[in-house]
Order: C-alpha cells, then sequence, then structure tokens
C-alpha cells in the first residue's frame, strides 16, 4: 500500500456494529404448533425416528422424512451441557448472570438450548436438574420460557 493511502488510516476509526438479522419468516404448521403451545404454557415436541426432538423440526434429520406426530413433552429436564455469562447484553433473557444451556427434557432424545436462572456460576453444573420459569404473559414465543431454573430452587 502506498504512503499515501497509509495515511488515511493513521487516525483512530471506530464504528458502531450491530450484528442482528432484523427479517419475519412463516413459521409452518409445526413451528407454528409448538409456539401457540408456548403461549398456552405447553412445550410440544415431535416423534422422530430417533425419539422426540424438542423444538421440533419439520423433517426427520436422521431419515428427511417430514414429521407431523406432535406431543407434549415434560417442563423439566437435565442440563447436558453450559457457558455462564457473566455480564448479559441488552437483548439477553436475563438482566442478571445466567448460563446458556442445552436442556435435555425428560422423555426427549434432543436437547434445546436456553437461559438457566441457577444463581451463581458455582451452582450451575452439568447433569444439574431444571424446570421451566414460565412468563406472567405469554404471546406465542420462545421468549415465554422466561427461562430454566434448578428443581428445589436456586442453591
Amino acid at each position: 500500500m502506498s504512503d499515501d493511502r497509509l495515511r488515511h488510516y493513521q487516525g483512530v476509526l471506530s464504528a458502531t456494529h450491530v450484528l442482528e438479522y432484523p427479517y419475519t419468516r412463516s413459521v409452518g404448521a409445526v413451528i407454528g404448533t409448538f409456539l401457540a403451545g408456548l403461549k398456552e404454557g405447553r412445550i410440544l415436541g415431535i416423534h422422530s425416528s430417533t425419539g422426540v426432538l424438542v423444538p421440533p423440526p419439520e423433517f426427520d434429520p436422521a431419515t428427511c422424512e417430514t414429521l407431523t406426530e406432535l406431543c407434549d413433552v415434560a417442563d423439566s429436564g437435565t442440563v447436558t451441557t453450559w457457558s455462564w455469562v457473566r455480564e448479559p447484553r441488552g437483548k439477553h433473557p436475563l438482566q442478571k448472570p445466567f448460563a446458556w444451556a442445552l436442556v435435555r427434557l425428560d422423555g426427549c432424545a434432543s436437547a434445546m438450548l436456553h437461559a438457566v436462572d441457577a444463581g451463581s456460576e458455582s451452582a450451575m453444573k452439568t447433569g444439574m436438574r431444571v424446570k421451566v420459569r414460565w412468563k406472567a404473559e405469554r404471546t406465542g414465543m420462545i421468549s415465554d420460557i422466561e427461562c430454566f431454573e434448578p428443581e428445589g430452587g436456586k442453591s
């Protein structure tokens, strides 16, 4: 690069960058029914060749067959893995330290990603039992599950 072009970059440059995907998508019958269930305080999974999957996909990941047989699943399960968030950002589901975790709901073959309010990082464990904490006012979105919390309360 020439010296003339480099002179342009000698000052401090900064720019605000927001990474987001502001688009609207039609949800279809399977995801639409899943979201409607959340509004009612129910979690729906779908039967697949490997067991019940939640959130329910439209197609079997193993066979590529169309899936249609929805079923109610438990609102409690087991943390399979997690990562602690010490400083939540504005769009995070909780505005205090929490964990992102994969939670395998009882009876399901897959785990779903959601927030866990364990109270502290030391209380968070792989294998811990958690249950859904529902929002008081639900709108038919994944955020109707406010978060998961330890069964029996925080440690």
